[in-house]
């Protein structure tokens, strides 16, 4: 007998309404309470809380206790790349708001895809990195050159300390609003904290967008250029 998963109740949990929502809002990568997700769903506290708690049965979403409160996350970055694979899915069928809001823009130039960088900026970190022959396709697996190890030490990240846990350190990530690939793995975490504590962006509070100052944004510009024309890394 052949067994195969049944992604039925999974869909069935992600495909209402206010628990997307919710699980739209944790997609920035930071801890939420009941109440704020409540607010990010438009539903009360004590349906809010029912919502929860079959996230949790389901194993999409965490819960850790902060002296009174609670805090829900996603469960880990596979929960998120499905879920960011769904808004993709969702918006090339048509499936998204007719009259896009400053919001909406925010999050096409620059968000979080669970704890890396995604939108505009985001892609631009990828395919200045593969153009440049900083970042390779090995046979699937994405690996930085010997340069592109170099460039990351000079920006500041610790390739050895990274290397040292279980997550891989490149993977590609097909971003939802351009349709090409941004930088995921241990890498794209590490980049993006590294662009916030450079003081380069910030996280908005609310939501997933990242704000790049105008300096911010020309340092990243500078640091990661698209060479010439060269055609740009498309997903298959």
């Amino acid at each position: 007998m052949v067994v195969s998963p049944d992604i039925a109740p999974v869909a069935g949990l992600i495909g209402d309404r206010a628990r997307a929502e919710m699980l739209l809002c944790l997609m920035g990568g930071r801890p939420a309470t009941a109440t704020e997700l409540a607010r990010a769903a438009g539903v009360s506290k004590q349906t809010a809380s029912s919502h929860l708690a079959k996230l949790r049965r389901a194993r999409l979403v965490t819960m850790e206790r902060a002296g009174r409160h609670r805090y829900f996350r996603l469960a880990d970055r596979e929960v998120g790349a499905a879920i960011e694979s769904l808004v993709g899915l969702a918006f090339h069928a048509g499936a998204s708001r007719i009259e896009p809001g400053p919001r909406d823009w925010a999050l096409r130039k620059a968000r979080t895809c669970y704890d890396h960088l995604a939108g505009e900026l985001g892609v631009r970190v990828f395919d200045s990195l593969a153009q440049r022959e900083l970042l390779q396709d090995n046979d699937g697996r994405w690996e930085l050159t010997a340069k592109g190890e170099r460039f990351s030490g000079r920006l500041g990240i610790d390739l050895a300390t990274l290397r040292g846990r279980r997550r891989p350190l490149c993977l590609a990530c097909l971003d939802w609003t351009v349709r090409r690939y941004h930088l995921a793995g241990a890498l794209g975490a590490a980049m993006l904290s590294r662009f916030i504590s450079l003081g380069w962006a910030r996280r908005v509070k609310g939501t997933r967008a990242i704000a790049f100052s105008a300096s911010g944004e020309r340092a990243l510009r500078t640091r990661f250029p698209l060479p010439g024309p060269g055609s740009p890394i498309i997903a298959p």
